[in-house]
């Protein structure tokens, strides 16, 4: 029976990390299913959704102290199962902004909890425009109910956004997901 294992780690950006993490995963016969990989100031992180048999997995548990301690890294692993609910669409909000606001995070995850939605993915980003002005970008990828008024859930969103006064929004469906 195939099991699972997500995997958690931060540290230092080294030039050899992403060999030496998939090298270890590779040799314990474990699969990666999905990756996330983000370079946040000098730190790097990655996020592994691992899958093997029950004896792989505990092989790659038993490697990771060792790869913790060869690159410095602070590592979380959490035994898990795949989503299991399948009824749902992918959307994505992507919403931009001219001027920065600290709490436009804050309000768009209130937002999608308030709509009862499982927010998968949020990616924000903020970076310098010209004249020196500091623009925030963000993408959100939802599970949308397959039950739900879409219409309803954009106006919302539209209307949320416009009162944030966000410059640019959109909720679309993410095709072949």
């Amino acid at each position: 029976m195939e099991q699972y294992l997500v995997i958690l780690a931060i540290g230092k950006n080294q030039p050899n990390l992403l060999k030496e993490v998939g090298n270890t995963i590779l040799n314990s016969g474990c699969n990666i299913k999905d990756s996330r990989v983000t370079l946040m100031g000098s730190e790097f992180s990655i996020s592994l959704f691992v899958s093997g048999s029950w004896n792989t997995i505990a092989k790659l548990e038993s490697m990771l102290p060792i790869l913790k301690q060869k690159l410095a890294l602070s590592i979380l692993t959490q035994r898990t199962q795949p989503d299991a609910d399948h009824n749902f669409i992918h959307y994505v909000a992507k919403i931009t902004a001219a001027l920065y606001q600290p709490h436009i995070f804050h309000e768009l995850a209130i937002f999608f909890f308030e709509q009862n939605l499982l927010i998968e993915e949020m990616d924000t980003h903020c970076y310098q425009g010209s004249g020196g002005v500091t623009l925030f970008s963000v993408s959100i990828i939802i599970h949308l109910p397959t039950h739900l008024s879409i219409a309803t859930l954009r106006n919302q969103f539209l209307d949320l956004c416009d009162n944030l006064n966000l410059d640019d929004a959109f909720l679309e469906p993410i095709q072949g997901r």
